[in-house]
């Protein structure tokens, strides 16, 4: 009988505890961590690094840095759906801090440049158009295509990954592309 109790409460703590917290002990800084925003709810997954990167989408959902994960106060976040398998980024981990003799990615030849792509959202539908800005990079609306306003921050809006529309906005968007 005593067995059986223990056996239950056992059972009943291991629920108790978020399914994000549950997947993501035990990874070491090589390792990948699962981390999934369960029916559409924000949640956190402790880790050991200072950056990460998304490996392996695992939601229906698009995984876009900066709008429903990312990682802060050492730990990974997702929202809104996402869900995904994630890896130390830039050296480890310790983020790629030169200090550590990590360094990172750097890249080729003719990466800090200018150039136009265009993004539109059809049926009034949120889009996001994948185009990698650097990490200090920036866009801004060069010539906007549909009569639906394109607003910065309420219609459109940018990351480090991209661009993404809304509400109808279409437009041709200039992109500086800068690493550092």
């Amino acid at each position: 009988m005593c067995l059986r109790w223990l056996a239950l409460v056992s059972l009943f703590v291991v629920f108790l505890i978020p399914a994000p917290v549950l997947r993501a002990q035990g990874y070491g800084s090589g390792e990948a961590v699962e981390c999934v925003s369960h029916n559409f709810s924000y949640a956190r997954c402790e880790v050991p690094w200072r950056d990460a990167r998304l490996v392996r989408q695992l939601s229906d959902t698009a995984c876009i840095r900066g709008q429903n994960w990312g990682i802060r106060h050492g730990a990974l976040w997702v929202d809104r759906g996402c869900g995904g398998r994630f890896v130390a980024a830039g050296g480890g981990h310790h983020g790629g801090d030169p200090d550590y003799g990590g360094g990172g990615w750097h890249p080729g030849p003719g990466w800090d440049t200018r150039f136009v792509v265009g993004c539109a959202s059809e049926d009034y539908r949120y889009r996001f158009c994948q185009v990698d800005l650097g990490g200090a990079g920036r866009a801004y609306v060069s010539r906007k295509i549909s009569g639906a306003e394109c607003i910065e921050g309420r219609t459109w809006g940018w990351n480090r990954a991209g661009i993404w529309v809304d509400q109808g906005c279409a437009a041709e968007f200039t992109i500086d592309r800068r690493w550092r």
